[in-house]
């Protein structure tokens, strides 16, 4: 009895001090690395040199054409590009995911790729077909707004498809065919009663994919150049050419407006066309008929011309230098003494960017798994519930700030003590975890919230504690989307060019820094490693999702398959009970 006594105080401070830590961690990681740079940026635009309240910023910066001109093109060059990428989406969500059809799998994957291509190989892609003497040479469109709209449209369109996919193949069909039964057309069908039901996910799709065209930043500086500027590249003008950290701050608030209205008019518009509707998990997709084939075509043609053509013809080029078929571009890849605009051989580049993009996977993982095992927790009491919805939102924060904004925070707020990591390997790592969590949030808490808590409440009283019941119950169960969301993080980080190139030093340029100042330079040798660098990133950000993906694949294969009585068909819960 006394035994019991001394140990129940044990037993409860235990759990506590883990739930302290759960919380303590991502919570000082977002003071530190999101909340004090941003809030250290915005600062600048409202105070002087003096440290006095200064509005003569918003003045200075609000009153120049420039400014607006360039704001203008920002919005109505995202409002375009968002508006083609859901439009050419909608076919190909309903073909991808409410038909089925040989190489449907195939197409699906391809889909699927430009969501993990870096920004700096979209860029140098496209800009190989519009450049004088490519394919699409004679229409002009190097360095010009529609340029970069297509590179936008290119970026965007799997996350439409994916997103009107995933609520189409939910949609229970019997409306429309009731629809039909009454003599509607199939096109009547579709706006009367199918596109009134994809709204929300409309409404998604587009706030998302206008938050991903405003903030292109390295889209828009390799297919821009100079004639074409956008709020983040002027930022990185003012910052990195006029030392103007006083107006870039200024533009980084009124980006950071824009993004909330963009944001805050998708909610508005989600619940708008949010309507009770019967949703289904057991709808499989139907053999695809003659009546499909303008959505297979309309499918097709994107797919191929939007999607292959430019990553091909990328491949292609990178194996030529002055018209002649060579893997000099690639050889160059390793010699330091190959251009002189380079420090180091790109492969050392190639490396570095691997290990920096491995420690912001780990970070990201870590803090994002902590928070989303906090907030899919059920508290019992109203403030407990209202905690963990502020903590769920506080953590969505850097997903509608620019990775430019996170890049400048840093620069100007970790430049001194106590927090001095200018010099140090951890900055650029932690700038990118910053911006990777949100993405390994959304992918792990979904998974959690959806396991029923009575499972831990079993664990619990066979004994299990805490850590034991998540890692008995819930870790099988979240493997797989923990799995995905590390190789995304991966991935994110190790194309990340908008806070990395304020943060990288001659001496610690990543691969897409290198590939930014190789495609700058006119020289064919430079262009030349800059087209095979550019696909050396894409196959490696490409394989680390294509490999993540089969082993959750076949993960998921083996967990499907039946179990029989007999012995070894338990859990390891269900043999502890008996």
């Amino acid at each position: 009895m006394d035994m019991k006594t001394r140990r129940a105080p044990a037993d409860r401070v235990i759990p506590l001090v883990g739930w302290i830590v759960a919380i303590g961690v991502p919570v000082v990681f977002l003071a530190i690395f999101f909340l004090l740079p941003t809030g250290t940026l915005v600062g600048r635009g409202f105070v002087g040199s003096d440290g006095a309240l200064d509005l003569s910023g918003f003045a200075d910066v609000l009153t120049r054409p420039r400014t607006w001109r360039i704001i203008w093109q920002t919005i109505w060059m995202s409002t375009v590009a968002t508006i083609l990428s859901v439009a050419i989406s909608l076919p190909a969500a309903w073909i991808l995911y409410r038909t089925s059809f040989p190489l449907r799998g195939v197409m699906r994957g391809i889909v699927a790729v430009p969501f993990v291509l870096p920004s700096v190989v979209v860029g140098v892609a496209f800009r190989s077909i519009f450049v004088e003497g490519g394919p699409l040479g004679s229409l002009q469109l190097d360095g010009t707004h529609w340029a970069i709209i297509v590179g936008m449209v290119f970026f965007n369109y799997s996350v439409g498809v994916r997103t009107l996919g995933n609520m189409w193949v939910r949609l229970d069909p019997r409306a429309e065919e009731a629809a039909a039964a009454l003599g509607a057309r199939p096109v009547r069908v579709f706006f009367t009663v199918t596109l009134p039901r994809l709204m929300p996910a409309l409404a998604s799709a587009a706030a998302v994919i206008f938050l991903f065209c405003a903030t292109s930043f390295g889209l828009v500086l390799i297919l821009g150049g100079t004639r074409t500027q956008t709020v983040e590249t002027e930022i990185y003008f003012l910052t990195t050419g006029l030392l103007d950290l006083r107006s870039a701050s200024v533009l980084s608030i009124v980006q950071l407006v824009v993004i909330a209205l963009a944001l805050w008019m998708g909610s508005v518009a989600r619940r708008a066309g949010a309507t009770s509707q019967t949703m289904r998990t057991d709808l499989e997709p139907r053999p695809i008929t003659r009546a499909d084939f303008p959505a297979l075509i309309a499918t097709a043609v994107p797919v191929a011309a939007l999607l292959i053509a430019p990553l091909a013809y990328l491949v292609w080029r990178s194996l030529h230098r002055s018209g002649e078929f060579t893997f000099a571009n690639y050889t160059a890849l390793f010699d330091a003494n190959a251009t002189k605009f380079l420090q180091d051989a790109v492969i050392v580049s190639t490396w570095r960017s691997i290990e920096i993009a491995a420690v912001a996977m780990v970070t990201a993982v870590t803090v994002g798994v902590l928070v989303s095992v906090v907030v899919t927790r059920r508290p019992r009491t109203k403030f407990g519930k209202r905690a963990l919805s502020a903590l769920d939102a506080l953590f969505m924060l850097p997903l509608g700030v620019s990775a430019v904004t996170v890049g400048f925070g840093f620069l100007i707020a970790l430049d001194k003590p106590p927090i001095d990591l200018r010099d140090s390997f951890f900055l650029i790592p932690m700038a990118q975890a910053m911006v990777a969590i949100p993405l390994v949030v959304r992918v792990v808490t979904p998974v959690l919230a959806s396991i029923d808590p009575r499972q831990r409440e079993v664990a619990t009283v066979l004994g299990a504690g805490p850590a034991r019941a998540l890692a008995t119950v819930e870790g099988p169960y979240v493997l797989r989307s923990l799995t995905i969301g590390a190789a995304f993080a991966f991935s994110m980080s190790l194309g990340e060019f908008g806070a990395t190139s304020f943060l990288a030093r001659p001496g610690t340029q990543t691969l897409p820094v290198a590939i930014y100042r190789l495609i700058s330079e006119p020289g064919a040798t430079e262009q030349g490693m800059a087209l095979a660098a550019s696909v050396l990133l894409a196959f490696l950000a490409g394989s680390v999702m294509a490999v993540v993906e089969a082993l959750a694949d076949r993960r998921s294969v083996r967990s499907a398959a039946p179990s029989f009585p007999g012995k070894g068909s338990r859990t390891p819960l269900e043999r502890k009970s008996r």
